[in-house]
């Protein structure tokens, strides 16, 4: 009976040493520059992102977040290096969308998506949409009609095998019963300006790319996938309001860290997180993007990221994608 409960003191007070050591050193949290890996090269979102809450999370931290573009082998160097990392709280990632996808798409992923990472706040999304030209169908049961009347003879443009653009075009279609060519391109950029060019017959890129083209009469968007219409194009319909059911799709974007990372450092993060958010100066930034905050707990990211791998892989296998 000594013997146990000498074992269950000691369990104890290394337990409480953790704790005490892991409170210390969130209170001394940060002591040098965070480094904020994107997984892209500059200009894209994510590098957007990254640059604005790693400025507005500096300044509050008391240390400089310093952007490292870390592009190449589709998003996979920049977030095995983050997987790999110390838990200190000293490398960060922004993720995004791909992090749910890559697993199903790509051979010999170098990490797992949800062990391999901590998840401390998601930061915002924007949904997805279906755009055609200004010559084609006028709204989604028009698209739908031309694609049952001949089936496989309509065609899609998108980011490459796998990415979400690919993604969602196979799940619209498993939605709506059609059957419509994906057609890929090395960028979803790429894609739209061939839809535009009247190359392909329509595309479904993120809301940010699309904005700006729609306005200006080059493309019509047709509907956005998400529960409810976008400010920046009130005119369009949702899916579900057009008639086609489960399409709703958004490029999400999160803080994440190596796994392992210390509660206190955790709590700390994603409270300078929201409060970065929750600023006057963040929400126009974010908006001139056509981007939507979203700050939510790390649990709560966690689950939805979980939730993405799952729907993603049936998505693969039911469009029958190989891993490249």
């Amino acid at each position: 009976m000594g013997a146990r409960t000498g074992k269950v003191c000691v369990a104890l007070t290394a337990t409480l040493c953790a704790l005490v050591a892991g409170h210390a050193t969130a209170q001394k949290y940060p002591e040098r520059p965070i480094r904020l890996i994107v997984p892209y090269a500059p200009g894209g979102s994510s590098d957007a992102i990254g640059r604005l809450l790693g400025q507005a999370m500096g300044t509050a931290l008391g240390q400089s977040l310093v952007i490292d573009n870390r592009p190449g082998a589709a998003s996979m160097i920049g977030r095995s290096m983050t997987a790999k990392a110390a838990p200190d709280g000293y490398t960060l990632m922004i993720g995004d969308a791909v992090h749910s996808i890559n697993v199903h798409v790509l051979r010999a992923v170098p990490y797992h998506p949800i062990r391999d990472f901590t998840f401390i706040s998601l930061v915002g999304h924007s949904p997805m949409v279906l755009a055609v030209h200004p010559t084609g169908a006028k709204d989604l049961q028009g698209f739908m009609t031309q694609a049952k009347s001949q089936p496989g003879k309509l065609n899609y443009g998108m980011g490459g095998t796998g990415s979400i653009t690919h993604l969602t075009g196979e799940l619209f279609k498993k939605s709506a019963q059609v059957d419509v060519v994906p057609v890929p391109y090395k960028s979803i950029g790429l894609a739209v300006t061939a839809l535009i060019g009247a190359q392909v017959q329509a595309a479904f890129p993120s809301l940010p790319p699309t904005v700006a083209h729609s306005k200006a009469g080059r493309l019509r968007v047709l509907a956005v996938a998400a529960d409810q219409r976008a400010s920046v194009l009130p005119e369009v319909p949702t899916f579900t309001e057009a008639g086609v059911k489960d399409v709703v799709v958004s490029n999400w974007f999160g803080l994440m860290a190596p796994p392992g990372l210390p509660a206190p450092i955790v709590t700390r993060l994603h409270a300078e997180t929201v409060k970065a958010l929750q600023t006057a100066d963040m929400r126009e930034k974010f908006a001139a993007m056509a981007l939507e905050i979203v700050a939510n707990r790390p649990d709560e990211f966690r689950r939805m990221v979980e939730a993405e791998v799952v729907r993603w892989g049936a998505v693969v296998k039911q469009a029958g994608i190989q891993p490249e």
